[in-house]
């Protein structure tokens, strides 16, 4: 079982920076995927970023690919999310999420993780 917590969210003008952090509880194994997904109002979860634990090896969606950098702390079970150069398209409520499937495949689709987060507001004002 893990358990995640984000924190990090908040108000931020258009152009400006947040980092987000995702702290998990419980047996990382190195085989897992942690991931970032994001929920807009009236709109479905869609997916951020990921990284594979084993290898920090990393992918994005491309509407972050250069703004957004997910990272690691193993020691600390911790992941990262920093996001920069942000959007009002960006607001959302952000979560965490751990993917159990092996293999380093660029999992993106919410039902490929199993353990989510309570998530964390981001509002961007414009």
């Amino acid at each position: 079982q893990v358990q995640l917590v984000e924190s990090g969210g908040g108000l931020v003008q258009h152009g400006g920076s947040l980092r987000l952090s995702c702290v998990a509880s419980g047996r990382i194994f190195s085989s897992y995927t942690m991931g970032w997904f994001r929920q807009a109002p009236g709109k479905e979860r869609e997916f951020v970023a990921a990284i594979w634990w084993s290898s920090g090896g990393t992918y994005y969606a491309d509407s972050v690919k250069g703004r957004f950098t997910i990272s690691r702390d193993t020691a600390k079970n911790t992941v990262y999310l920093q996001m920069n150069s942000l959007k009002p398209e960006d607001t959302a409520v952000y979560y965490c999420a751990t993917s159990r499937l092996l293999g380093l495949v660029r999992f993106t689709h919410q039902n490929e993780f199993d353990y989510w987060g309570q998530g964390t507001q981001v509002t961007v004002s414009s």
